[in-house]
């Protein structure tokens, strides 16, 4: 994931009413759930329901399936997976560097 791609996905995810979205269809798993559930659990006016979901489909976090009447939502999860991926990818490599540093200056001794 690039930079750019990754501060963009945290941007968005960086507003309250998004984060709760997404902690919600997280709940929900693969299935998601209908739009109308979301409005229901956040008590927001569907206008403004609308304008935070698509903040999330933009920057590719939410996947929706319409069925007949019912709009679903759901998360998606391989990009949530890239992001938390992008953020732990060099997780602990300071610590890492200074072992190796410190175990190449005892062989030296």
């Amino acid at each position: 994931m690039k930079l750019e791609d990754a501060a963009e996905t945290l941007a968005q995810l960086g507003n309250p009413t998004r984060l709760e979205v997404v902690r919600y269809l997280v709940k929900a798993g693969p299935s998601g759930v209908p739009v109308g559930s979301i409005q229901r659990h956040l008590k927001i006016p569907a206008s403004t329901l609308t304008h935070h979901l698509k903040h999330l489909k933009g920057v590719g976090l939410l996947m929706q399936k319409r069925e007949k009447t019912n709009l679903w939502c759901s998360i998606n999860f391989d990009r949530l997976h890239e992001v938390s991926d992008f953020l732990l990818e060099e997780c602990c490599s300071f610590s890492l560097r200074e072992s190796d540093k410190a175990k190449t200056e005892r062989d030296a001794a």
